[in-house]
């Protein structure tokens, strides 16, 4: 059996396709580890939410949600004030089945932990000052919100917004919920003490003047702090496609920009090894250094 983490699709099931071929990937013994952003901007979403909730009901596969996840989970709940141009969720919206796969998606979790090795998974990252063991208590307060039967209601009314960035184990109500939800399904940035700065979208050693905050040279990669409470496990993500593949500081980067023409990676557990397959660009980035799209 071999446990394969696979980065962000966003809708590219055919890729996903011509990889699983790549690794030869078994069915009946195999699992597969999704990153979240299963959905949005690519041609065939509808066919990879289809395909991860059946493997998924069959305990072949596990997937956390991602920020693009929530859009479409908001979408349906009624929110229609964040949808762009570029989004590609309109056959699943309006899919027989969107009630099943809906209620399906929000059962998801934002974090899960392997059965055997010391590896957990999420979408963006997990702040510095949480253990693992706090990092899974604080994911399920937020699950237990999209499970309830007032979902709709909490994506709608308190969900969105960049407010609070900083984390005191005193938050409460809705703001300690949205910043739970913005570290693991938004975070790039940070800095030691966990204050999120969401606005910087691009790789370290590329980080634009034009697009941080004026105390933006104290915020740096989640994963570097060498005070990192996390690191006694091995932390998968996605979320990131500009930073691409990295296998360091006790973390595993899987977001090669499958949608922007990079390619697309699967990273098994046990053998610590790559696997990827050259992706065709589905979407172009509305500017040159992909500086506005929340990717």
């Amino acid at each position: 059996m071999a446990t394969y983490v696979i980065g962000d699709l966003q809708g590219c099931f055919d890729e996903l396709q011509n990889l699983l071929k790549h690794i030869d990937y078994q069915p009946k013994t195999d699992v597969l580890w999704f990153v979240g952003d299963l959905v949005n901007r690519g041609p065939k979403s509808l066919e990879c939410l289809r395909f991860v909730k059946r493997l998924q009901e069959k305990g072949r596969a596990f997937t956390v949600l991602g920020n693009h996840d929530f859009h479409l989970l908001s979408a349906y709940a009624g929110l229609q004030k964040f949808l762009s141009k570029s989004d590609t969720i309109d056959e699943i919206l309006n899919a027989k089945d969107v009630k099943e796969l809906m209620d399906w998606l929000r059962q998801q979790p934002l974090m899960v932990s392997h059965p055997v090795y010391n590896a957990v998974m999420v979408h963006a990252g997990i702040p510095p000052q949480w253990t693992i063991a706090q990092a899974l208590s604080y994911a399920k307060e937020v699950e237990l919100h999209l499970q309830g039967n007032d979902w709709q209601r909490f994506l709608t009314e308190h969900f969105f917004g960049s407010q609070p960035n900083e984390w005191q184990e005193t938050l409460t109500g809705w703001d300690r919920i949205r910043y739970i939800v913005n570290a693991f399904a938004r975070m790039r940035y940070c800095d030691a003490c966990g204050k999120l700065e969401l606005k910087l979208k691009l790789a370290p050693s590329n980080k634009n003047p034009e697009n941080t905050t004026s105390h933006s040279d104290v915020f740096e990669p989640w994963f570097v702090f060498p005070n990192r409470k996390n690191k006694d496990y091995e932390i998968f993500f996605g979320h990131w496609s500009t930073l691409g593949a990295i296998d360091a500081y006790h973390v595993h980067a899987t977001d090669t920009g499958c949608l922007w023409g990079g390619s697309l990676t699967a990273y098994s557990i046990e053998e610590k090894r790559r696997y990827t397959v050259d992706c065709r660009q589905q979407c172009k980035p509305k500017t040159s250094k992909r500086t506005k799209n929340d990717d």
